[in-house]
């Protein structure tokens, strides 16, 4: 599995594949322009900034809680400590969400739409239906409460979970807006008013100096961490344990659900970005686009001019792009090159060095930092062998992005083939999701929707 260079930041590839890769938080464009006006003119808060009390995680464990006299007719094993501590970091987690939701509609969402710094549609669109699922994880945490015993000890969760998690199902049209929820999102970030807006909020003791986006991005980011905390707790309960039987159909049931959210939201994305792609000349539309339901990662690489492209890798066929802004609208994907199937793709790997870049004179003469991180696709059009260099932020980008292509293509000309990209390690891994898998790309998946 590779891991990613401690020494050095890259910028994820976005893929798209399941829940269980999932990216990190996603974290916005620093607002320089008007991070250095409120410095230099700071303005009063408005009052119901202030009002907002500092939120300070609760980090205690379940032994801190866990009342001795009450509990003393029992004894407690080791592992039946760790298995309440992993109940109880579900029930805090829980908790924590409701009261980051809740956050999130009255500090964000109702100032901007009674002060009119977005239109209700606006506002709409980029909080989804977030609102909606406060009630439903109110519901659960009241269920793990009711549970606990005088002692704050619980004896059985697996039932709780059995009856709750269809509720989940719940996700699938939040996760499915969230690629249009942050591409509306940043392009309203260029209006002086959000940016203002906004800054004053990532200044303020209730954010804990997370953005917007960290706070929408919240709901998805718990939802690929249930398999994980079942994990734990059936990690902890012994086989003859009454609960144990409701836990593995518990688990069974979480791995469904959010598999049947990432099919449904991968789906979303990869609509959402074939209907951004602007064709220059009719013949660059091709059918294999028309028909992907499956993107596997996309992201930013550059050619050796060191001219910017995005590029697209959908199920069976790359798409080369330049992005474009256009006033008032969501950033479009200008083709630049003809779509390249990937049955007819050829992959190559450089070393560093071998590549010129910009021309053999000049590249003869540049720093060796500009030649390295490249690899190169290669395929035949009308008899004529054509060929594009890419270069990657750095090795472990370059490597994601190989090995995405190789397992897409090794799909592509299997019969029945499906790009299967499996999850990777960090935030981004997890469940359904936009999530890469071991050393695969780490890509924006429906969970993580991509920077745009």
């Amino acid at each position: 599995v590779l891991q990613e260079p401690s020494s050095k930041r890259s910028k994820p590839v976005s893929r798209v594949a399941s829940l269980a890769s999932l990216l990190p938080p996603v974290k916005s464009t620093p607002l320089k322009r008007i991070g250095l006006r409120l410095q230099v003119s700071p303005k009063p808060l408005p009052h119901w900034f202030k009002s907002q009390p500092s939120k300070r995680r609760d980090s205690k464990l379940w032994s801190e809680t866990f009342d001795v006299r009450t509990g003393a007719t029992q004894t407690l094993s080791p592992k039946e400590i760790k298995r309440q501590e992993a109940i109880f970091e579900l029930a805090q987690g829980e908790q924590d969400l409701v009261e980051d939701l809740k956050l999130a509609k009255k500090a964000y969402h109702d100032p901007m739409l009674k002060l009119s710094i977005m239109t209700e549609q606006e506002l709409n669109q980029i909080f989804g239906t977030l609102e909606s699922l406060i009630p439903l994880h109110e519901d659960l945490l009241g269920r793990l409460r009711d549970a606990r015993k005088p002692d704050g000890s619980t004896e059985h969760v697996g039932h709780i979970l059995t009856a709750w998690l269809p509720c989940l199902s719940s996700y699938t049209s939040y996760c499915s807006n969230q690629v249009k929820a942050k591409a509306l999102l940043d392009q309203k970030k260029q209006d002086r008013r959000v940016q203002d807006f906004l800054q004053r909020c990532l200044q303020s003791p209730f954010s804990r100096k997370l953005d917007l986006w960290n706070f929408l991005d919240i709901p998805r980011s718990r939802l690929v961490k249930y398999p994980l905390l079942l994990r734990e707790i059936l990690k902890h309960t012994a086989i003859d344990h009454p609960d144990r039987q409701h836990l593995d159909e518990a688990m069974l049931m979480v791995q469904s659900v959010v598999a049947d959210i990432n099919r449904q939201t991968g789906e979303s994305e990869c609509q959402y970005y074939k209907e951004r792609l602007l064709y220059s000349e009719e013949g660059q539309r091709d059918q294999l686009i028309d028909r992907s339901k499956t993107l596997c990662c996309h992201g930013e690489l550059k050619n050796n001019r060191s001219v910017k492209l995005h590029v697209f890798l959908f199920q069976n066929i790359l798409v080369i792009t330049r992005s474009v802004s256009l006033h008032n609208q969501p950033v479009s994907y200008q083709l630049c090159r003809q779509p390249i199937p990937l049955t007819r793709l050829d992959l190559e790997d450089l070393s560093d060095g071998e590549m010129r870049v910009g021309g053999s004179i000049r590249g003869a003469f540049s720093n060796t930092e500009r030649t390295k991180n490249f690899f190169r696709v290669s395929y035949r059009a009308e008899g004529q062998p054509l060929t594009h260099s890419f270069q990657a932020s750095d090795a472990f980008n370059k490597q994601q992005w190989i090995n995405c292509i190789r397992q897409a293509k090794e799909a592509a000309v299997q019969p029945g083939g499906k790009c299967r990209l499996s999850p990777t390690t960090g935030s981004q891994a997890g469940l359904p999701g936009p999530g890469p898998g071991p050393g695969l790309p780490a890509v924006h998946r429906w969970v993580h929707p991509p920077n745009l």
